[in-house]
């Protein structure tokens, strides 16, 4: 099996001698729009093309605000902190998920809980995050969620679309809003997922979007805090833009703000990309057809998207019986030029992570030991 797989994956992508994980693919107009920014000599944030992508993200997504920043990571911490959470706070995430979504608490000064992963969505479970509330927490006269074992403030909730598939997230809401908690929505890999018609991200308070080199389309490196709150979305543009008061000249700063504005060279090649983003999504779902195809010939399950949802298929997987035949897969898939690679590491393993509260991990650990992510590049062409 791991010999016609890669033999299969390399007839996908011919001509690599070396299959990707995820590859940016460019065949619109970034080097013109490049070009246009080093001869305007407007190569930082201020230029047309950091307004005109974040106007391009609002159109497409259907949301009335987008603030745009120099990452991922910047954006849920930025957002995260607009949203509320202080220092000495608690914020609420699930166990698997990429480091960053756990860092950025931190960089909040906050301290994740880790709930247990939904095993058929593959992001936070509703059903456990619903219990462990029940069970652990209390609202209290001032509608403030107070963890009785710690005694601290649960200040957001940050679920997470993994790999590009929408969360149950219409009840992850509604369970926080029972509570008091806010939502932050980590959309970073789901550009181009809806769930109920509606795109992830905006369910919540806030969303967040990633633009980093390895997603369905990039600006290099680049972040979006996206929100239909005017008031948050610019409290977001101020304090990432070093919450320097508007003057002609003078610089008097009135708050603590951060350099976190995205560059105008960034955004331009953000703005071609988007140009292209719907031959982009239907190629990736065309793609993971062909795996399910492949797949299910093998016996081997292949993540299709959940009910209700139309996902973007950002990264596709599969599920090998045990962690023994995973990290076959793995090395004999990286030996012979197919770059494949586990789900993460759950979070609370990490050195950082590992006296942060958890719930019951089971599902997230089965996911952890079984879950193998394929080669997911676009594979459109000049």
């Amino acid at each position: 099996m791991f010999k016609d797989t890669v033999e299969f994956i390399k007839k996908l992508y011919p001509g690599n001698n070396i299959v990707p994980l995820h590859a940016p693919v460019f065949i619109g107009n970034e080097k013109k729009y490049l070009n246009n920014c080093i001869d305007s000599t407007y190569v930082s944030y201020v230029g047309e093309y950091v307004g005109q992508f974040e106007e391009m993200i609002c159109k497409y997504i259907d949301i009335k605000y987008a603030v745009a920043v120099v990452n991922g990571t910047c954006a849920l911490q930025v957002a995260l902190e607009i949203a509320g959470v202080q220092p000495g706070d608690e914020v609420i995430t699930q166990a698997l998920t990429f480091v960053a979504t756990a860092n950025s608490i931190s960089f909040c000064r906050a301290k994740p809980i880790f709930i247990d992963n939904d095993k058929r969505l593959l992001g936070m479970s509703a059903d456990k995050l619903e219990e462990f509330l029940i069970h652990n927490t209390r609202v209290n006269d001032k509608n403030v969620c107070i963890n009785l074992k710690t005694g601290k403030r649960i200040a957001a909730c940050v679920p997470v679309h993994i790999f590009g598939h929408p969360v149950k997230i219409d009840k992850i809401v509604e369970i926080c809003n029972k509570y008091q908690i806010p939502v932050v929505e980590d959309a970073a890999e789901s550009l181009g997922s809806f769930y109920n018609g509606v795109h992830t991200g905006q369910f919540g308070k806030l969303g967040i979007l990633s633009f980093n080199g390895n997603k369905t389309i990039t600006s290099g490196g680049g972040g979006m805090i996206i929100t239909n709150d005017g008031d948050l979305a610019k409290h977001a543009k101020y304090i990432t833009t070093t919450a320097k008061r508007p003057h002609a000249w003078e610089y008097f700063h009135d708050q603590l703000g951060y350099n976190f504005r995205l560059t105008n060279v960034n955004a331009a090649i953000g703005c071609a990309q988007m140009e292209h983003i719907n031959e982009f999504i239907e190629d990736k779902r065309e793609l993971a057809l062909i795996y399910s195809d492949f797949f299910s010939k093998k016996n081997i399950p292949f993540y299709l998207e959940p009910e209700n949802c139309r996902s973007n298929y950002w990264l596709n997987l599969i599920f090998l019986k045990d962690r023994e035949e995973r990290d076959s897969f793995l090395q004999y898939t990286n030996d012979n030029g197919v770059k494949t690679r586990p789900f993460w590491v759950l979070m609370n393993k990490l050195p950082m992570y590992q006296n942060c509260q958890v719930t019951n991990l089971d599902n997230a650990q089965w996911l952890e030991d079984r879950g193998v992510n394929l080669p997911s590049s676009v594979r459109l062409k000049l």
